[in-house]
């Protein structure tokens, strides 16, 4: 039987950013889409001969980009929102793991819809959650997440967190809210086993991630590196967040942060870390060579005092660099796209002012350079024939950007623009800002009856 013919959709009329190795964009150009992946992209109107079209969509007045790719977050953190709200991170963290440690496999799921939604329907094609805290007879909460993303129609990658240092061992979350060494172990690479797709264009991947320096022993540091390489999947963590973690780690380890993580086997091209706000030149030379990615989170470093990340400095190291949201109790909005604004704006209040990032440099943090970070560049996180179709279409021919010419500045410069429409692997997800894909009225019910759930129980110990 011979193959059936790919069905194609023509999208013409546009502005198109693609994020390629040099930054090509046309001011008014096509996309072309044969089933799963760009077929090809380009200038003016899309070639004629274009067989097996099943839709066109004249996208007159958008600016096409890459979908936005998420580097980390804490999806659970959804139903615990404006709270600590004047606290700095081990402040924060001590007044909100009593709550946490109480999350099961409902709340779980309820909190990785919303967060999904927010993200989703703003722009994210590509999504993770660092989840860590797996409390005992919690249910399936990995299973919970990631059955909420796929439901969603988002690529995902699930970040399996664990801790084992509780107060009794130094370390912040309260005893009843860790794992055992070897539990966290056994978990990790059971979540592995089940769920990671390695293949192109797979939709749903794991990787190994402790929680953090202070949350986590030296040997499930040790042994988490040694899991991921075994199994060949990518490795998470927090990193160099606060200078109360750098002190934490010289009190603790007689080194900083950076120093520590590769006394772990924490650094590498497979390695990526949360924050890294208190780098030094050392170090940021450290992730350059080795090739260790960051995950940029600026509103939450701002919400939390932790500081500027020196992001212009990586960039120009060569650290790869993407964007996340992080978790939405440290980050109230829970949407990729207000950071494209926010990691611009916030470097300029450091030491390189107006010349640390431009409108072209944050587009791709959010889209190429997520790719990276999460392994997956060959895929995502550019437009270009036989990649991936995910892609947004920003309408930008409204009010709010009517007197801006330039499509990539009224994007990141601007008010946040309506999604007109968003694409993961060829298929619609979001039409005029509403996700096609999950109630999101259901979604919002939810949450608030699991929110005040939660808090209940909280209260009651």
């Amino acid at each position: 039987m011979a193959p059936s013919a790919a069905q194609r959709i023509v999208i013409e009329n546009c502005a198109i950013a693609t994020v390629d190795a040099d930054d090509t964009e046309y001011a008014s150009g096509y996309l072309v889409v044969a089933d799963n992946k760009i077929e090809s992209i380009g200038a003016g109107s899309a070639p004629e001969g274009v067989t097996n079209v099943v839709r066109r969509i004249d996208a007159t007045g958008h600016l096409v980009t890459p979908g936005l790719v998420n580097t980390h977050h804490h999806f659970y953190q959804w139903i615990t929102r404006g709270l600590a709200t004047d606290h700095n991170l081990f402040n924060w963290l001590v007044a909100l793991y009593p709550t946490w440690a109480r999350i099961d496999e409902q709340m779980g799921r309820v909190a990785a819809q919303g967060s999904l939604a927010m993200m989703a329907r703003g722009g994210v094609t590509t999504a993770m959650d660092h989840h860590y805290v797996y409390p005992r007879n919690a249910g399936d909460l990995s299973g919970a997440i990631i059955g909420a993303a796929s439901e969603m129609g988002v690529r995902f990658t699930l970040a399996r967190g664990s801790m084992d240092r509780s107060k009794k061992d130094g370390g912040l979350p309260p005893d009843f809210a860790v794992e055992t060494l070897e539990g966290a172990l056994a978990g990790t690479e059971e979540t592995v086993d089940r769920f990671h797709d390695a293949s192109f264009g797979s939709m749903t991947q794991v990787a190994v991630a402790p929680c953090s320096p202070f949350s986590v022993s030296t040997e499930l540091m040790k042994q988490g590196a040694e899991l991921a390489r075994r199994k060949g999947v990518r490795l998470h963590t927090h990193g160099s967040e606060t200078v109360e973690e750098e002190q934490f780690c010289k009190e603790l380890f007689g080194m900083g942060p950076t120093d520590y993580f590769e006394s772990t086997g924490w650094l590498g091209q497979d390695v990526w870390m949360a924050h890294c706000v208190h780098m030094n030149d050392s170090d940021i030379a450290a992730f350059a060579r080795t090739g260790t990615g960051v995950a940029h989170c600026p509103s939450s470093n701002a919400r939390l005092a932790a500081g500027i990340a020196r992001v212009p400095d990586m960039l120009k190291a060569g650290v790869p660099v993407g964007l996340g949201v992080d978790g939405t109790a440290s980050n109230e909005s829970g949407e990729l796209h207000t950071e494209l604004r926010n990691a611009l704006l916030i470097n300029r209040l450091g030491a390189h002012r107006e010349a640390a990032l431009n409108a072209r440099q944050a587009l791709r943090l959010g889209t190429y350079g997520g790719a990276q970070v999460l392994g997956r560049a060959a895929e995502i996180g550019s437009l270009e024939a036989g990649k991936l179709a995910d892609f947004v279409l920003w309408k930008l021919d409204t009010l709010a950007h009517a007197s801006i010419a330039d499509p990539v500045t009224a994007l990141v410069f601007g008010a946040a623009a309506p999604v007109t429409a968003s694409f993961v692997n060829g298929k619609q997800i979001v039409e005029d800002n509403r996700l096609l894909t999950v109630d999101e009225d259901a979604i919002a019910r939810d949450t608030r009856a699991e929110a005040q759930r939660l808090a209940r129980i909280a209260a009651q110990d």
